[in-house]
Protein backbone atom coordinates (compact mmCIF):
# COMPACT_ATOMS: atom_id res chain seq x y z
CA UNK A 1 0.00 0.00 0.00
CA UNK A 2 1.49 3.33 -1.07
CA UNK A 3 1.89 5.81 1.74
CA UNK A 4 1.45 8.74 -0.65
CA UNK A 5 -2.21 7.78 -1.23
CA UNK A 6 -4.79 9.30 1.09
CA UNK A 7 -8.55 8.99 1.30
CA UNK A 8 -11.17 11.45 2.59
CA UNK A 9 -12.72 8.75 4.79
CA UNK A 10 -10.86 6.57 7.31
CA UNK A 11 -12.72 3.60 8.81
CA UNK A 12 -11.81 1.40 11.76
CA UNK A 13 -13.40 -1.86 12.90
CA UNK A 14 -13.15 -5.64 13.04
CA UNK A 15 -12.35 -7.41 9.74
CA UNK A 16 -14.26 -10.68 9.52
CA UNK A 17 -14.87 -13.36 6.95
CA UNK A 18 -18.61 -14.09 6.91
CA UNK A 19 -19.59 -17.78 6.64
CA UNK A 20 -23.20 -17.80 5.47
CA UNK A 21 -25.65 -20.69 5.59
CA UNK A 22 -29.42 -21.03 5.48
CA UNK A 23 -30.20 -23.59 8.19
CA UNK A 24 -32.69 -22.80 10.94
CA UNK A 25 -31.76 -25.94 12.89
CA UNK A 26 -28.50 -24.22 13.84
CA UNK A 27 -30.48 -21.52 15.66
CA UNK A 28 -31.97 -24.06 18.05
CA UNK A 29 -28.78 -26.09 18.40
CA UNK A 30 -26.72 -23.06 19.45
CA UNK A 31 -29.52 -21.18 21.26
CA UNK A 32 -29.50 -18.25 18.84
CA UNK A 33 -32.18 -15.64 18.18
CA UNK A 34 -33.48 -15.42 14.61
CA UNK A 35 -32.45 -11.78 14.16
CA UNK A 36 -29.53 -10.82 16.38
CA UNK A 37 -25.79 -10.14 16.56
CA UNK A 38 -23.65 -11.56 19.37
CA UNK A 39 -20.07 -12.33 20.29
CA UNK A 40 -19.43 -16.06 20.39
CA UNK A 41 -19.13 -17.63 23.83
CA UNK A 42 -17.61 -21.05 24.56
CA UNK A 43 -20.86 -22.85 23.67
CA UNK A 44 -20.85 -21.29 20.18
CA UNK A 45 -17.27 -22.09 19.16
CA UNK A 46 -18.03 -25.44 17.44
CA UNK A 47 -20.39 -23.69 15.00
CA UNK A 48 -17.57 -22.51 12.71
CA UNK A 49 -16.12 -25.97 12.08
CA UNK A 50 -19.61 -27.43 11.75
CA UNK A 51 -20.59 -24.89 9.10
CA UNK A 52 -17.44 -25.57 7.09
CA UNK A 53 -17.72 -29.36 7.32
CA UNK A 54 -21.47 -29.92 6.99
CA UNK A 55 -23.23 -26.93 5.45
CA UNK A 56 -21.31 -25.70 2.37
CA UNK A 57 -21.17 -22.03 3.41
CA UNK A 58 -20.92 -18.98 1.18
CA UNK A 59 -17.84 -16.93 2.12
CA UNK A 60 -18.19 -13.16 1.98
CA UNK A 61 -15.82 -10.45 3.23
CA UNK A 62 -17.47 -8.81 6.23
CA UNK A 63 -17.03 -6.73 9.37
CA UNK A 64 -19.36 -3.80 10.05
CA UNK A 65 -16.91 -0.95 9.40
CA UNK A 66 -15.37 -2.70 6.41
CA UNK A 67 -18.85 -3.33 4.95
CA UNK A 68 -19.54 0.39 5.12
CA UNK A 69 -16.13 1.51 3.84
CA UNK A 70 -15.25 2.72 0.39
CA UNK A 71 -12.10 4.33 1.73
CA UNK A 72 -9.24 3.21 3.99
CA UNK A 73 -10.07 0.51 6.56
CA UNK A 74 -7.81 -0.11 9.56
CA UNK A 75 -8.03 -3.29 11.63
CA UNK A 76 -6.06 -6.40 12.59
CA UNK A 77 -5.94 -9.71 10.72
CA UNK A 78 -4.01 -12.95 10.97
CA UNK A 79 -1.38 -14.14 8.55
CA UNK A 80 -3.70 -16.53 6.71
CA UNK A 81 -5.91 -17.15 3.68
CA UNK A 82 -8.88 -15.48 5.34
CA UNK A 83 -6.96 -12.21 5.43
CA UNK A 84 -6.01 -12.61 1.77
CA UNK A 85 -9.69 -13.09 0.91
CA UNK A 86 -10.53 -9.86 2.72
CA UNK A 87 -7.77 -7.97 0.88
CA UNK A 88 -9.02 -9.22 -2.49
CA UNK A 89 -12.56 -8.13 -1.69
CA UNK A 90 -11.33 -4.72 -0.56
CA UNK A 91 -9.29 -4.23 -3.70
CA UNK A 92 -12.30 -4.94 -5.88
CA UNK A 93 -14.34 -2.32 -3.99
CA UNK A 94 -11.62 0.36 -3.87
CA UNK A 95 -10.95 -0.01 -0.14
CA UNK A 96 -7.37 0.33 1.12
CA UNK A 97 -6.57 -2.55 3.51
CA UNK A 98 -4.75 -0.68 6.27
CA UNK A 99 -4.27 -3.89 8.23
CA UNK A 100 -2.12 -4.68 11.19
CA UNK A 101 -1.01 -8.33 10.91
CA UNK A 102 -0.55 -10.66 13.86
CA UNK A 103 0.79 -14.19 14.02
CA UNK A 104 -0.86 -14.80 17.40
CA UNK A 105 -4.38 -15.44 16.08
CA UNK A 106 -6.25 -16.29 12.89
CA UNK A 107 -8.41 -13.72 11.13
CA UNK A 108 -11.83 -13.21 12.72
CA UNK A 109 -14.96 -14.91 11.39
CA UNK A 110 -18.71 -14.46 11.61
CA UNK A 111 -21.21 -17.31 11.35
CA UNK A 112 -24.26 -15.95 9.53
CA UNK A 113 -27.43 -18.04 9.89
CA UNK A 114 -30.05 -16.91 7.38
CA UNK A 115 -33.71 -17.63 8.09
CA UNK A 116 -36.41 -15.99 6.03
CA UNK A 117 -35.59 -12.29 5.90
CA UNK A 118 -33.70 -12.48 9.20
CA UNK A 119 -30.06 -13.14 9.97
CA UNK A 120 -28.34 -14.26 13.16
CA UNK A 121 -24.69 -13.25 13.48
CA UNK A 122 -22.21 -15.04 15.74
CA UNK A 123 -18.77 -13.44 15.77
CA UNK A 124 -15.40 -14.68 16.95
CA UNK A 125 -13.00 -11.73 16.79
CA UNK A 126 -9.71 -13.65 17.02
CA UNK A 127 -7.01 -11.42 15.46
CA UNK A 128 -9.24 -8.33 15.53
CA UNK A 129 -8.80 -8.15 19.31
CA UNK A 130 -5.03 -7.84 18.84
CA UNK A 131 -5.33 -4.39 17.26
CA UNK A 132 -2.76 -2.06 18.83
CA UNK A 133 -3.21 1.69 19.04
CA UNK A 134 0.42 2.10 17.93
CA UNK A 135 -0.65 0.87 14.49
CA UNK A 136 -2.39 4.22 13.96
CA UNK A 137 0.95 6.07 14.16
CA UNK A 138 2.91 3.57 12.04
CA UNK A 139 4.54 4.95 8.85
CA UNK A 140 2.01 3.36 6.48
CA UNK A 141 -1.10 4.25 8.47
CA UNK A 142 -0.44 7.71 9.94
CA UNK A 143 -0.70 9.45 6.52
CA UNK A 144 -4.11 7.83 6.04
CA UNK A 145 -5.26 8.99 9.47
CA UNK A 146 -3.97 12.54 9.08
CA UNK A 147 -5.08 12.82 5.45
CA UNK A 148 -8.70 11.92 6.16
CA UNK A 149 -11.36 14.54 6.83
CA UNK A 150 -14.01 12.05 7.95
CA UNK A 151 -13.76 9.05 10.30
CA UNK A 152 -16.09 6.11 10.81
CA UNK A 153 -15.86 3.47 13.56
CA UNK A 154 -18.04 0.39 13.97
CA UNK A 155 -19.48 -0.06 17.45
CA UNK A 156 -18.20 -3.65 17.60
CA UNK A 157 -14.71 -2.16 17.85
CA UNK A 158 -15.55 -0.83 21.32
CA UNK A 159 -15.50 -4.38 22.70
CA UNK A 160 -11.69 -4.21 22.71
CA UNK A 161 -10.45 -1.06 20.95
CA UNK A 162 -11.92 1.88 22.88
CA UNK A 163 -8.49 3.46 23.40
CA UNK A 164 -7.85 3.49 19.64
CA UNK A 165 -11.37 4.75 18.91
CA UNK A 166 -10.87 7.59 21.39
CA UNK A 167 -7.59 8.58 19.75
CA UNK A 168 -9.34 8.95 16.38
CA UNK A 169 -12.39 10.62 17.92
CA UNK A 170 -10.34 13.19 19.83
CA UNK A 171 -8.17 13.87 16.79
CA UNK A 172 -11.31 14.59 14.79
CA UNK A 173 -12.76 16.90 17.45
CA UNK A 174 -9.51 18.83 17.91
CA UNK A 175 -9.06 19.38 14.16
CA UNK A 176 -12.68 20.14 13.29
CA UNK A 177 -13.11 16.93 11.31
CA UNK A 178 -16.17 14.63 11.32
CA UNK A 179 -16.32 11.52 13.50
CA UNK A 180 -19.09 8.95 12.93
CA UNK A 181 -19.96 5.90 15.03
CA UNK A 182 -22.34 3.00 14.45
CA UNK A 183 -23.98 1.35 17.47
CA UNK A 184 -23.71 -1.91 15.46
CA UNK A 185 -25.62 -4.30 17.76
CA UNK A 186 -27.99 -4.20 20.76
CA UNK A 187 -25.37 -5.71 23.06
CA UNK A 188 -23.03 -2.72 22.58
CA UNK A 189 -25.15 -0.17 24.52
CA UNK A 190 -26.27 -2.96 26.86
CA UNK A 191 -22.94 -4.51 27.88
CA UNK A 192 -20.39 -1.91 26.74
CA UNK A 193 -22.21 1.13 28.10
CA UNK A 194 -19.11 2.57 29.80
CA UNK A 195 -17.02 2.36 26.62
CA UNK A 196 -19.82 3.90 24.57
CA UNK A 197 -20.20 6.77 27.04
CA UNK A 198 -16.49 7.55 26.67
CA UNK A 199 -16.76 7.93 22.89
CA UNK A 200 -20.22 9.53 22.49
CA UNK A 201 -19.08 13.10 23.38
CA UNK A 202 -16.92 13.14 20.24
CA UNK A 203 -19.54 11.69 17.87
CA UNK A 204 -20.81 13.98 15.11
CA UNK A 205 -22.89 11.35 13.28
CA UNK A 206 -24.38 8.37 15.11
CA UNK A 207 -25.98 5.43 13.28
CA UNK A 208 -28.18 2.71 14.73
CA UNK A 209 -31.23 0.60 14.01
CA UNK A 210 -34.45 0.25 15.97
CA UNK A 211 -33.18 -2.64 18.13
CA UNK A 212 -29.96 -0.83 19.01
CA UNK A 213 -31.85 2.37 19.80
CA UNK A 214 -34.23 0.47 22.07
CA UNK A 215 -31.30 -1.23 23.80
CA UNK A 216 -29.62 2.12 24.47
CA UNK A 217 -32.90 3.57 25.74
CA UNK A 218 -33.42 0.67 28.15
CA UNK A 219 -29.83 0.89 29.37
CA UNK A 220 -30.32 4.60 30.09
CA UNK A 221 -33.79 4.44 31.65
CA UNK A 222 -35.83 6.22 28.99
CA UNK A 223 -39.57 6.09 29.63
CA UNK A 224 -40.55 4.86 26.16
CA UNK A 225 -37.66 2.93 24.61
CA UNK A 226 -39.59 2.01 21.46
CA UNK A 227 -40.42 5.62 20.56
CA UNK A 228 -37.67 6.05 17.96
CA UNK A 229 -38.02 9.85 17.49
CA UNK A 230 -37.69 10.51 21.24
CA UNK A 231 -34.77 8.07 21.55
CA UNK A 232 -33.00 9.64 18.57
CA UNK A 233 -33.49 13.10 20.07
CA UNK A 234 -32.17 11.95 23.45
CA UNK A 235 -29.03 10.59 21.77
CA UNK A 236 -28.59 13.81 19.80
CA UNK A 237 -28.82 15.93 22.96
CA UNK A 238 -26.10 14.08 24.87
CA UNK A 239 -23.10 16.27 25.81
CA UNK A 240 -20.75 16.96 22.91
CA UNK A 241 -17.08 17.93 22.90
CA UNK A 242 -17.09 19.91 19.65
CA UNK A 243 -20.21 22.04 20.10
CA UNK A 244 -19.60 23.96 16.87
CA UNK A 245 -21.03 21.06 14.83
CA UNK A 246 -24.48 19.72 15.80
CA UNK A 247 -24.70 15.98 16.32
CA UNK A 248 -26.81 14.05 13.78
CA UNK A 249 -28.45 10.79 14.86
CA UNK A 250 -29.76 8.42 12.18
CA UNK A 251 -31.97 5.48 13.22
CA UNK A 252 -33.03 2.98 10.57
CA UNK A 253 -35.85 0.49 10.98
CA UNK A 254 -35.63 -2.02 8.16
CA UNK A 255 -38.48 -1.46 5.73
CA UNK A 256 -39.96 1.24 7.97
CA UNK A 257 -39.06 4.93 7.93
CA UNK A 258 -35.63 6.21 8.93
CA UNK A 259 -35.60 8.77 11.77
CA UNK A 260 -33.09 11.64 11.91
CA UNK A 261 -32.54 13.95 14.88
CA UNK A 262 -30.02 16.75 15.40
CA UNK A 263 -28.78 18.36 18.58
CA UNK A 264 -29.72 21.87 17.41
CA UNK A 265 -33.43 21.10 16.97
CA UNK A 266 -36.32 19.81 19.05
CA UNK A 267 -37.90 18.21 15.97
CA UNK A 268 -37.08 14.97 14.20
CA UNK A 269 -37.48 14.10 10.53
CA UNK A 270 -38.67 10.79 9.10
CA UNK A 271 -37.70 9.53 5.68
CA UNK A 272 -39.89 6.80 4.16
CA UNK A 273 -38.35 3.66 2.68
CA UNK A 274 -39.38 2.25 -0.68
CA UNK A 275 -40.42 -1.23 0.42
CA UNK A 276 -39.23 -4.23 -1.55
CA UNK A 277 -41.23 -7.32 -2.43
CA UNK A 278 -40.34 -10.64 -0.83
CA UNK A 279 -38.93 -11.76 -4.17
CA UNK A 280 -36.49 -8.83 -4.20
CA UNK A 281 -35.05 -9.68 -0.78
CA UNK A 282 -32.27 -12.27 -0.92
CA UNK A 283 -30.27 -11.63 2.25
CA UNK A 284 -30.53 -8.82 4.83
CA UNK A 285 -27.01 -9.35 6.21
CA UNK A 286 -25.05 -6.08 5.94
CA UNK A 287 -27.97 -3.90 4.86
CA UNK A 288 -27.48 -1.49 7.76
CA UNK A 289 -23.76 -1.23 7.01
CA UNK A 290 -24.56 -0.54 3.35
CA UNK A 291 -26.93 2.23 4.45
CA UNK A 292 -24.22 3.77 6.64
CA UNK A 293 -21.71 3.49 3.79
CA UNK A 294 -24.08 5.19 1.38
CA UNK A 295 -24.88 7.94 3.88
CA UNK A 296 -21.20 8.57 4.62
CA UNK A 297 -20.23 8.48 0.95
CA UNK A 298 -22.80 11.15 0.11
CA UNK A 299 -21.85 13.16 3.21
CA UNK A 300 -18.18 13.15 2.19
CA UNK A 301 -19.28 14.55 -1.18
CA UNK A 302 -21.03 17.46 0.56
CA UNK A 303 -24.64 16.32 0.15
CA UNK A 304 -27.34 17.36 2.61
CA UNK A 305 -28.85 14.92 5.10
CA UNK A 306 -31.92 14.18 2.97
CA UNK A 307 -29.74 13.16 0.01
CA UNK A 308 -27.44 11.15 2.34
CA UNK A 309 -30.44 9.19 3.63
CA UNK A 310 -31.68 8.66 0.08
CA UNK A 311 -28.33 7.21 -1.02
CA UNK A 312 -28.21 5.10 2.15
CA UNK A 313 -31.64 3.67 1.34
CA UNK A 314 -30.55 2.90 -2.24
CA UNK A 315 -27.44 1.00 -1.11
CA UNK A 316 -29.35 -0.81 1.65
CA UNK A 317 -31.92 -1.97 -0.92
CA UNK A 318 -29.14 -2.98 -3.31
CA UNK A 319 -27.42 -4.98 -0.57
CA UNK A 320 -30.47 -7.07 0.37
CA UNK A 321 -30.69 -8.19 -3.25
CA UNK A 322 -27.25 -9.84 -3.00
CA UNK A 323 -25.79 -12.75 -1.06
CA UNK A 324 -23.97 -11.29 1.94
CA UNK A 325 -22.87 -7.70 2.62
CA UNK A 326 -22.17 -6.88 -1.02
CA UNK A 327 -23.35 -4.36 -3.59
CA UNK A 328 -24.32 -4.96 -7.19
CA UNK A 329 -21.53 -5.60 -9.69
CA UNK A 330 -20.70 -3.94 -12.03
CA UNK A 331 -21.04 -0.82 -9.90
CA UNK A 332 -24.15 1.32 -10.32
CA UNK A 333 -24.41 5.09 -10.16
CA UNK A 334 -26.53 6.18 -7.17
CA UNK A 335 -25.76 9.92 -7.15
Amino acid sequence: MATSTTYPLFCMGNPLLDMQVRNEALLQKYNLKANDAILASKEHMPIYDEIVKDHHPTYVAGGAAQNAARAAAASCVGKDMLANTLREANQREGVASAYQVTTEENTGACAVILNGHNRSLVTTLRAAEKFNKAHLSSPNILPLVDGAKFYYVGGFFLTHGTESALEIAQKAANSGKVFALNLSAPFIPQFFKVQLEQVIPYVDILFGNESEAESWANANGLANPTDLPSVALALAKLPKSNASRPRTVVITSGAEATVVATSDSEQTTTYPVNKLSDEQIVDTNGAGDAFAGGFMGAYVLGKDVAKCVEVGHKLGAMCVGQIGPQLAWPKQQVL
